[in-house]
């Protein structure tokens, strides 16, 4: 399988915090389109892209060992979260929305028949999508409000845990940022039941969605002590996420944040148009040839040497017909003979 770790808050900043030596980052301060993120995940997957990347921040690596998962994590309503110093940022221009189903797309066309793990999940939305052995793995992961809300206070949860300050456990927006923490939680957690999904040779996509932060910060003010505080649980949970999930996956995932303070509104229609476009070409989005058939060789020897049978014996009929004697070869001319001597 395959994990890569995608962070992305709708904003100012693309960070790397973990990514193993097959995938090589350069550090630099190259900005990265917001509508290529797509693209990275998809090239740190060793997936190829329909338009060239021409992005210096991404070396090529090692083409014979790809992470065996990329999970996006999309953070909105704030520019940049203070990410531990080792990590490598880029600056995003034009941040629009983006998709990470072209990936899901090609991971389904190559990797078919061994149903590997698509995560695609927004709480705040209610929006969940998951294919192949996801459905088995997090069946029991809690993906409407009410199911967040009751699992929030429950005796495991991350309330019993974690440090509040000056969150409140009564109050909806602060529930409601707590329970996509705690869905990160469980994410984890219930991967570690089945860590033989992280062995096999299919790669794994997670793809989330957190707006809690969003909330927080339209509720009590970005000046407010609510939002630093959440700002902070936020940074720290989503490195014990990354760390947990790098681990189940033996180091060999990326981990990446795009930290953004909002949508480019103007051009949301625009990408949304090409999102659409791609997704109507799902049976070949990339353009890739089609999978071989091991009879494939069998049938060509088959027509071929048909054809070149075929048209040597229209060769032959077409060479004796052209030099036929009509008195001497044709039945018919030697019929009517004989008729006439027997009159």
């Amino acid at each position: 399988s395959f994990f890569c770790l995608f962070l992305g808050v709708c904003g100012d900043e693309f960070s790397v915090l973990r990514s193993p030596q097959s995938v090589v980052f350069r550090d630099g301060s190259w900005p990265i389109p917001g509508e290529r993120i797509p693209d990275v995940a998809a090239l740190t997957m060793g997936f190829s892209v329909e338009d060239d990347l021409s992005w210096p921040g991404l070396a090529v690596g090692d083409l014979f060992h790809r992470p065996r998962a990329t999970v996006l994590v999309t953070v909105k309503g704030v520019d940049k979260l203070t990410l531990p110093v080792k990590g490598i940022s880029y600056p995003i221009e034009n941040a629009v929305p983006f998709s990470l189903d072209s990936v899901a797309n090609a991971i389904h066309t190559l990797f078919s028949e061994e149903t590997p793990v698509v995560l695609q999940l927004a709480p705040s939305e209610e929006r969940v999508y998951m294919v192949g052995k996801a459905n088995s793995v997090f069946e029991d992961l809690s993906v409407t409000l009410r199911q967040l809300r009751n699992r929030l206070f429950q005796d495991n949860s991350i309330l019993s845990s974690l440090p509040l300050n000056s969150l409140s456990r009564n109050n909806e927006v602060d529930l409601l940022f707590l329970s996509e923490l705690q869905v990160l939680h469980d994410i984890a957690s219930l991967l570690s039941r089945h860590k033989h999904l992280a062995k096999d040779h299919s790669p794994d996509l997670y793809s989330l969605e957190l707006a809690g932060l969003e909330e927080v910060g339209k509720r009590y003010g970005e000046d407010s002590q609510q939002f630093k505080d959440a700002s902070q649980i936020l940074v720290d949970s989503l490195q014990k996420f990354a760390d947990e999930m790098f681990n189940l996956y033996s180091g060999n995932a990326v981990v990446e944040v795009v930290s953004v303070k909002a949508f480019n509104s103007p051009l949301t229609r625009k990408t949304r148009s090409i999102l659409q476009s791609s997704e109507s070409e799902t049976e070949n989005p990339y353009n890739l040839a089609y999978p071989y058939n091991y009879n494939y060789s069998v049938v060509f020897n088959i027509i071929l040497w048909m054809m070149i049978g075929l048209a040597l014996a229209v060769i032959v009929i077409s060479y004796n017909l052209w030099n036929m004697d009509p008195g001497y070869d044709s039945i018919i001319y030697r019929m009517t003979n004989q008729k006439i001597r027997m009159d």
